[in-house]
């Protein structure tokens, strides 16, 4: 056998002996072998949250109590059809919150009656039932009733409130989204409202501080 393999063999063999002396030494104690399963177990939670396609995506809701905003981080699967990945959005920004101290932007019979994007514009249309007041059942209550509205005193509107959440929920999540338009039932809805509060937010981002 050429001398340059055998150097090249023995220098080999050499350093995976000292590898596995190593090894031997780092894994005879307990608190390492435990170390080196977590790792194990991150890399392979890692390759599957790659592998399988999937995304972080944010949904805002309200809490029963104070009204105050709960930000939840779900991950979904991506696809490579974008009109899907919003759709399958909206669809899980339905179903309502994970935690029980929150409430659902709408009542939870809710569904899409229909869904389209076209040329960077999102229509959805919400059942009727989107219209509802939403019944609180919270952890705190007793007999179902209407949530107060914690929304804007000048719209005083709690559907106005969850369709600008699930708008800007949208938009937020989906850069590339031009424009949103809501539906229920088959009818617009807050389109002029959502324009000017839209197009205000995006002129005070050109402003120059």
């Amino acid at each position: 056998m050429n001398p340059i393999v055998n150097k090249i063999l023995s220098r080999t063999s050499a350093a995976l002996i000292k590898i596995l002396s190593w090894l031997r030494v780092f894994l005879s104690k307990k608190i390492n072998r435990r170390f080196l399963y977590l790792v194990l177990i991150g890399l392979v939670a890692l390759g599957d949250f790659w592998f399988s396609g999937l995304v972080r995506r944010t949904f805002v809701f309200y809490s029963y109590l104070k009204g105050t905003t709960v930000v939840e981080d779900r991950l979904l699967h991506r696809s490579r059809d974008r009109e899907i990945d919003i759709r399958r959005y909206v669809e899980e920004a339905l179903l309502g919150p994970v935690s029980p101290n929150s409430a659902p932007l709408f009542p939870r019979e809710t569904r899409l009656n229909s869904f389209m994007y076209r040329e960077g514009v999102v229509y959805a249309d919400l059942t009727d039932s989107a219209a509802l007041p939403i019944l609180d059942s919270g952890p705190e209550s007793g007999d179902p009733k209407a949530i107060p509205d914690q929304g804007s005193p000048a719209r005083g509107d709690a559907v106005f409130r969850s369709l600008l959440t699930l708008d800007e929920g949208i938009r937020r999540n989906f850069s590339y989204v031009k424009d949103v338009r809501l539906f229920i039932g088959g009818n617009e809805v807050f389109f002029e409202e959502f324009r000017g509060i839209f197009a205000e937010s995006a002129d005070n981002s050109k402003t120059v501080p």
